[in-house]
């Protein structure tokens, strides 16, 4: 059963890949059409896949802001500054006010937010950190609404981005940490599903079937954590025999130092989002 379809249009200021997962999980899931969506970039060969599914694209950032009642601010963190002013040069006031802006920015506060678009009258925003598997609807999202935003502002937000996944408010301190978890975290996952598939390869599966039963051991194992909310060391442990094979990989995991190695690489995400952060805006 599809959600109710929604009559308002869409922009996004930045057509890249979490861009594209967050409008073709609306589109996948009946949310919307299309022909609802606006999207700029840069460079015009970046909108040709947009185009081609029938959304409005442009160059100019104004028009997105002109013609659309949400706005995506979907740019890298860098790039805002040029972005934003490019917007306030070509947008009309009188159509830009009173539109929420929904940012999936890295490392950008709802402080800077609100202060980069200040002059757009009326603006709300609203902080999301999202990860790509909105795309095949297993999605976790993390929001954190700015001082303007309304309660409806917070119930769409929440309507679009649990129609593919989880969804969850937490405090503005907690979003880059939370942003590394979930935004970092699936390409540690398919390193791991990876090294599974080569290790299968290794023992004589073919490639294409070890990558198939890797992924699918990996779902399965996340999909026992979620339905049972069981601890991950008591589901461990029933997989763990005394003196069996399961224990014996463990040890050669804990030898290799696979639970400091990925909590050192979200820190390593955090710690690179705070550099990108020094640059005020």
């Amino acid at each position: 059963m599809t959600e109710k379809r929604l009559t308002c249009t869409f922009g996004f200021i930045g057509g890249g890949n979490i861009a594209k997962a967050i409008c073709q999980g609306m589109v996948h899931k009946g949310l919307i059409e299309y022909s609802q969506v606006y999207a700029s970039a840069a460079h015009r060969n970046t909108l040709e896949e947009w185009e081609s599914l029938g959304a409005h694209v442009t160059t100019v950032n104004g028009v997105i802001v002109n013609e659309a009642d949400i706005i995506f601010l979907s740019v890298k963190p860098h790039i805002l500054p040029e972005a934003i002013a490019q917007m306030l040069q070509t947008y009309n006031p009188s159509k830009a006010a009173h539109k929420l802006f929904i940012s999936v920015i890295t490392a950008i506060t709802l402080e800077s937010l609100e202060n980069i678009l200040v002059d757009v009258e009326g603006a709300r925003v609203i902080r999301v950190m999202p990860n790509t598997p909105l795309l095949v609807g297993e999605g976790c999202s993390v929001y954190c609404p700015g001082q303007h935003a309304t309660e409806n502002d917070i119930r769409l937000v929440k309507k679009i981005f649990k129609m593919s996944g989880i969804c969850e408010m937490v405090p503005e301190s907690l979003m880059v940490a939370a942003g590394a978890l979930i935004g970092s975290g699936p390409a540690f996952i398919y390193i791991i599903i990876e090294a599974l598939s080569d290790g299968g390869v290794k023992l004589g599966i073919p490639r294409q079937t070890a990558t198939t039963f890797a992924a699918q051991t990996v779902l399965g194992a996340a999909k026992m954590v979620l339905d049972t909310n069981r601890h991950t060391g008591v589901l461990k442990e029933e997989v763990t025999s005394p003196g069996g094979t399961t224990i014996s990989g463990i040890h050669a995991l804990e030898r290799g130092g696979i639970r400091a190695a990925l909590m050192d690489a979200l820190e390593a995400c955090v710690k690179r989002s705070d550099e990108i952060a020094i640059k005020k805006y």
